[in-house]
C-alpha cells in the first residue's frame, strides 16, 4: 500500500509559504524580514493556484519559496539583527536607570553586520556585478542631490557624492563614454565596461524635496547594499587600470567648490607591497595568528618583486614568452582552390595593436569655457571623456585649469539669447571673432553622431534641431530631422505651383482627362537614380512647354509614389492569413496594427511639422 498523502504537507501547500507564516518562522519584525528580502535578493512569488498553496484559503497575501526562507534562516545578518534588539533592549533598561558607564560601554560594542558575504553570493563573477551597477548608480546619484534631514543623514549624502565622483573619474580616465541625452527627467548616460552597456541617470542640479508619501527606508535598504556593491565594482576597476582606490580627495578643494577635481589619481606602485607586506610582519611580532591566505599572498608578492631586471632569468622568461608568441599567431594559408583570393582575416594580436578609435578623442583638438549659466558638473563629465580640455568662470567654483581670458579656447558653451554689446573693445571683438559660440546641445549630439558637427545650427540665439534619444531601435518611426533642409525649397516651390494653377485657365477638364505625355512620364520615373535621365527629362519637359515650377511638383509627386510601400491586395492577404494557425495569425494581426499605429503618428507628426514651417515662413513673410 502507497504512502498516505496529508493535506497540507505536499504539493504547492508544501512549496510555498506565506508572508506572515515566514515571520513567524523567522522571529523577526516584519521591518527586518523586508531588509533581509532585499539584501538577499528574496520576492514573492506567484503559484500556479493559489487557493492549493493558501491550504484552502482565499485570501489574498504574498507567499515565498519554502526552500528561500529555510535559507533566510541561516543568514549571519538575521543574527546580528536579533543581536541588535536585544542590544536596544539593554541600552533602554541602562538609560532607564541612569547607568552611564554601562550605556556607553554599550554604545562602544553596539553590534554592526556586514554585507561583504552577500555580495560574494550573489555575483560570483565580476561581469555579473557590473551588469547589475545600473540602478545602483542611478540610487548613488539620486540621493548626491538630496538634501540631508533627520530621515537622510549627512555622512550618507557625503559617501553618496563620493562614489558618484569615483565613477566618474573612471569613466574619465578610461574614455568609455558612448551615449548622451538630454531628458526632462535629467540626463540620461551610457558606458561600456568590460564589454558590458552600463546605463545611469543624473538629475538636474535643482533643489530637490523628499516627498511624505516615500517610503524612505526601503531605500535606505537598497542604498545600504548598493554603497557595499559599488565599494567592490570600483576596487577591482581601480586596480585593473593600475590606480589606486580609494582615490585620494584634497578637503580643501572640495570645500570651495572643485567638485571631481578635489580627487587625485595615483597610480599603483611597489611602494604599495611593503604596505601590504606591513600588517603581516606586525603580526608575526606580535605573536598573533596570521592566516593562510596572507601567507599566500606575501610569498607571491616576494615572488614577483624577487626577479632582477635585466637577470637570466628575465632573458629566459621573455625567450619563453616569445616563443608562445609565436605559437599563438595565426597563420595565413591559402585556399588550395582559389589562391589568388586570400583574406586577411583580423587576428587577437591585430586587434589588440590596433590604434584606439578617434571617437575617444573626439574633443582632444578643442578648448571649452563654460559660461556661468550651464551646468558645470554635466558638461565638465561630457568634455573630459573625450579628451577635450574645459575651463568655467570663478562663480562656477574652483579649480578651473584656465580663465576667460585665455587664447587657446576655441568653443565658448553658451545658453543665453544673443546680445550685442556696443561697449565691447578692439580684444574683446578680436576673441570673439576668434572662437565660436554654440549651445550646449552641440556637444549631446556630436558624441550621439560620433563626430563633430556644424556649429552653425547650433550658433547662440538659434533655434536648435531636435535632440533625439540615441537609445533604442529608431527604425520606422518618426525621424523629425528627414528632410528639414528641403521643407522651405517645397515650400516655395509648392506656393509657385499654387500661383501658375491659380494663372491657368479652368477648362472644366479633370486632372485625367488633360492630355499627358507619356514617355515624360516613363523619364520621370527613370529619373531618381541617375543625374543624366534626369537632364532628359528636363529637356522634354522643356520641348513639351511645361515650365519648371509643374516639373518640380509633378517630379516629387512621382517620387513620392514610388517611394510609398503598398500592402497587398486584399484577397490575396486574406488568403496568406486562412494558412496561419490561430496563434500565428493573432501575432501577425497584432503586428500589422503595430505599423499601422506607428505609420498614423508618423503621418500626423508629419502634418504637423509642414504646419509648423508655414508657419514660420508666414512669420519671416508677413506680405505673402
Amino acid at each position: 500500500m502507497g504512502r498516505l498523502r496529508q493535506k497540507g504537507k505536499a504539493g504547492a501547500a508544501k512549496a510555498y509559504v506565506t508572508r506572515s507564516m515566514a515571520v513567524k518562522k523567522l522571529q523577526c519584525s516584519l521591518a527586518d524580514f523586508r531588509r533581509l528580502c532585499i539584501l538577499k535578493g528574496i520576492f514573492p512569488r506567484e503559484p500556479r493556484h493559489r487557493k492549493r498553496a493558501n491550504k484552502g484559503s482565499s485570501a489574498p497575501t504574498s507567499f515565498y519559496y519554502a526552500k528561500d526562507i529555510a535559507y533566510l534562516a541561516h543568514e549571519p545578518v538575521l543574527k546580528k539583527l536579533r543581536e541588535h534588539k536585544a542590544f536596544a533592549k539593554k541600552l533602554a533598561r541602562a538609560l532607564g536607570r541612569g547607568e552611564w558607564s554601562s550605556a556607553k560601554s554599550l554604545e562602544d560594542n553596539r553590534p554592526v553586520y556586514r554585507l561583504d558575504h552577500i555580495i560574494k553570493e550573489r555575483y560570483p563573477i565580476f561581469t555579473d556585478a557590473v551588469r547589475d551597477i545600473d540602478d545602483a548608480l542611478c540610487m548613488i546619484f539620486l540621493f548626491a542631490s538630496l538634501p540631508s534631514n533627520d530621515r537622510i543623514s549627512s555622512s550618507l549624502v557625503e559617501n553618496c557624492s563620493r562614489l558618484a565622483a569615483e565613477w566618474q573619474l573612471y569613466v574619465m580616465r578610461t574614455h568609455t563614454l558612448q551615449k548622451v541625452f538630454l531628458s526632462i527627467k535629467g540626463v540620461y548616460y551610457q558606458a561600456e565596461i568590460m564589454d558590458q552597456p552600463v546605463t545611469w541617470l543624473v538629475p538636474y542640479q535643482f533643489t530637490q524635496s523628499i516627498p511624505s508619501d516615500v517610503d524612505v527606508r526601503v531605500m535606505l535598504t537598497f542604498l545600504e547594499l548598493y554603497q557595499t556593491l559599488l565599494g567592490f565594482v570600483f576596487f577591482k576597476l581601480y586596480t585593473d587600470i593600475g590606480l589606486v582606490y580609494p582615490p585620494p580627495i584634497d578637503l580643501n578643494k572640495q570645500d570651495s567648490g572643485a567638485g571631481i577635481g578635489a580627487f587625485t589619481l595615483e597610480e599603483s606602485n611597489r611602494d604599495d607591497l611593503f604596505s601590504t607586506l606591513l600588517p603581516a610582519r606586525i603580526g608575526q611580532s606580535n605573536g598573533t595568528k596570521v592566516s593562510s591566505k596572507t601567507v599566500r599572498q606575501t610569498i607571491k608578492a616576494l615572488t614577483g618583486s624577487s626577479i632582477p631586471e635585466g637577470g637570466p632569468d628575465d632573458d629566459v622568461l621573455l625567450r619563453n614568452t616569445d616563443k608562445e608568441d609565436r605559437d599563438e599567431q595565426f597563420v595565413l594559408r591559402p585556399s588550395a582552390s582559389n589562391p589568388e583570393d586570400a583574406v586577411d582575416l583580423p587576428t587577437l594580436h591585430s586587434l589588440a595593436s590596433s590604434p584606439q578609435s578617434h571617437v575617444a578623442n573626439l574633443f582632444a583638438p578643442y578648448t571649452f569655457f563654460l559660461s556661468r549659466e550651464t551646468s558645470r558638473p554635466v558638461f565638465e563629465f561630457i568634455v573630459r571623456c573625450f579628451g577635450g580640455r574645459i575651463g568655467w568662470s570663478s562663480t562656477s567654483g574652483s579649480g578651473s585649469p584656465f580663465d576667460e581670458t585665455d587664447d587657446s579656447i576655441t568653443h565658448v558653451i553658451i545658453d543665453r539669447p544673443l546680445i550685442r554689446r556696443p561697449e565691447e573693445t578692439e580684444a574683446e571683438l578680436s576673441r570673439r571673432q576668434r572662437r565660436k559660440y554654440v549651445q550646449p546641445q552641440w556637444i549631446v549630439d556630436c558624441i550621439n553622431s560620433r563626430k563633430i558637427l556644424l556649429e552653425e545650427p547650433y550658433s547662440q540665439g538659434k533655434t536648435l534641431p531636435p535632440h533625439l534619444s540615441p537609445f533604442g531601435d529608431r527604425e520606422g518611426s518618426y525621424d523629425p530631422r528627414a528632410g528639414i533642409a528641403g521643407d522651405i525649397d517645397m515650400d516655395d516651390a509648392g506656393e509657385e505651383n499654387e500661383i501658375t494653377d491659380e494663372d491657368e485657365p479652368d477648362d472644366g477638364k479633370s486632372e485625367s482627362e488633360q492630355p499627358t505625355d507619356e514617355p515624360l512620364v516613363a523619364a520621370m520615373k527613370a529619373a531618381h537614380s541617375d543625374p543624366a535621365t534626369m537632364r532628359a527629362a528636363e529637356l522634354q519637359a522643356e520641348v513639351a512647354g511645361i515650365d519648371y515650377g509643374t516639373f518640380e511638383k509633378r517630379l516629387s509627386k512621382s517620387q513620392k509614389k514610388a517611394t510609398q510601400v503598398h500592402e497587398p491586395a486584399g484577397g490575396v492577404d486574406d488568403m496568406n492569413k486562412m494558412m496561419l494557425s490561430n496563434k500565428q495569425r493573432k501575432l501577425y494581426e497584432k503586428i500589422k496594427y503595430s505599423e499601422r499605429k506607428r505609420q498614423a503618428e508618423n503621418a500626423k507628426l508629419e502634418q504637423r511639422r509642414k504646419e509648423l514651417r508655414k508657419a514660420q515662413k508666414r512669420e519671416r513673410n508677413p506680405s505673402c
